[in-house]
């Protein structure tokens, strides 16, 4: 992964759980699109009442040729929702999805909008040209947990049917630092 070159201090966000804080830094710099989308949705409070509601294990993925390990939230509501954004691949960013990293949920290019995801272990096949989807675009990292991987792991392990966590993990409150 890029380190970060901005001599100015990158975002912090503190995403706070019913489990605990998350502090996440945001990259400006190296992913603008998908920065500015994400902190506009902090900004704004749209998150403040979403959910970690999905959980991505080994395990429950039986039928994916290619396993990750994700956790999921921030869906806001269609009506409440912002445009989807531009996809600014990891070739673009040179960002990696690397375990920490936080990146934007799509279900195809130019389709990302408030949903997004934490990486828990490396997960190249996030990156462009991986396997994850069929299209090799990839998903848009942008940032990374600086504090709270504790709160990420338990997260994950919650219990869940599918990939559905049972009950959902509420998101608190979403504010910058």
């Amino acid at each position: 992964m890029k380190i970060p070159s901005s001599v100015i201090s990158n975002p912090l966000v503190l995403i706070k759980t019913q489990l605990g804080g998350i502090e996440v830094e945001v990259y400006e710099e190296e992913a603008p699109v998908t920065a500015t989308n994400f902190l506009r949705y902090v900004d704004n409070k749209l998150y403040d009442g979403t959910t970690f509601f999905r959980t991505v294990t080994m395990e429950n993925q039986p039928s994916a040729q290619v396993k990750i390990e994700v956790i999921q939230g921030g869906q806001v509501d269609k009506q409440r929702e912002y445009p989807p954004i531009e996809h600014e691949t990891t070739q673009i960013t040179r960002l990696s999805h690397l375990d920490t990293v936080i990146s934007m949920a799509r279900t195809k290019p130019g389709g990302a909008a408030s949903s997004f995801f934490i990486c828990i272990g490396d997960q190249p096949e996030l990156d462009f040209g991986g396997h994850r989807n069929p299209d090799g675009q990839g998903f848009v990292a942008f940032g990374k947990v600086v504090i709270g991987m504790d709160v990420v792991r338990s997260i994950h392990t919650q219990p869940y049917e599918g990939q559905r966590l049972t009950p959902p993990i509420r998101i608190l409150s979403a504010a910058r630092l």
